[in-house]
């Protein structure tokens, strides 16, 4: 197996906001960044212009809570691929984050193209996909697009605008667990921001009918988004494909990572890039 095709980037505190998280960051970032690599340098020969989109940017920087150490943040390992992408599109709600990765970006990568589109994706969606250069024959476009929100709230109607006329591929993380599994008895009551999830409104019949089968809230949800995901084009995957992110001093699963592509061959990268991160993580 081939080495992650990507710089480390070495950061210390600078005195700019950071986004505070918890130790299995690390793990979540690792994995995208050796899928991103994977992915920018199998496109490069096949694509005019590689497009890697982030919706929830944040800092450029993280804060591990429980150490105070502070690493880089997915914007900073994007763009210290070896094979860089050719144009980053960052969205960030908060204004002080967004003004401390604009900082970051220009120290780490200052010739680098990059769009940052300030608000919130869902309402700024159109911004976002303006930013991507146009497909045509003899401009081939891909994009790669992470989605890392804090909770389960996702609108998929913001990756349908998207990804349904363009050719993007998605990394998503489903707060599954430390979410949509701890709140579920709240999300039964008021169920719109599931709805706005899965795209679905008559969800919760399709969820009765799957727990009397033994199936619990997070394997629903993931099996139901990767439904909707298929019905604007993409392949589905399966629930076991999807990386699961475990506060690993209780062995307690927070969220599952997953891909959602339409070729095939985006999947094949995923499970090489499962397979050294798992290695990875083995070694620790």
């Amino acid at each position: 197996m081939s080495v992650p095709e990507h710089n480390a980037a070495r950061v210390k505190a600078d005195g700019l906001p950071c986004n505070d998280v918890g130790p299995w960051t690390e793990e979540k970032h690792r994995l995208v960044a050796y899928y991103a690599a994977q992915f920018s340098g199998a496109m490069k020969e096949k694509f005019q212009r590689r497009v890697y989109i982030e919706l929830y940017a944040g800092a450029g920087y993280s804060r591990i809570r429980d150490t105070g150490r502070i690493i880089p943040g997915s914007p900073i390992n994007a763009l210290n691929l070896k094979q860089p992408f050719d144009r980053y599109i960052f969205c960030e709600a908060d204004a002080e984050k967004r003004e401390a990765l604009q900082v970051r970006v220009q120290r780490h990568a200052p010739t680098a193209d990059v769009k940052f589109v300030p608000g919130d994706c869902d309402a700024n969606v159109a911004a976002i996909a303006g930013a991507i250069p146009r497909h045509s024959r003899t401009n081939k476009v891909l994009s790669l697009c992470f989605v890392d929100p804090n909770d389960i709230g996702i609108k998929f109607a913001t990756l349908r605008a998207l990804g349904e006329k363009r050719k993007v591929d998605f990394v998503v993380l489903l707060a599954l667990y430390m979410d949509a599994l701890r709140a579920e008895q709240q999300y039964i009551r008021n169920p719109s921001k599931i709805s706005q999830l899965l795209d679905a409104e008559s969800w919760q019949d399709r969820w009765r009918d799957a727990k009397q089968k033994g199936i619990d809230f997070p394997h629903f949800l993931a099996e139901e988004f990767a439904a909707s995901m298929k019905g604007i084009g993409y392949i589905p995957p399966p629930f076991y494909s999807m990386r699961k992110i475990f506060y690993y001093p209780k062995n307690y699963p927070l969220y599952a990572l997953g891909l959602f592509s339409r070729h095939p061959l985006a999947y094949k990268l995923w499970d090489d890039a499962l397979k050294y991160t798992d290695d990875q993580l083995n070694l620790f």
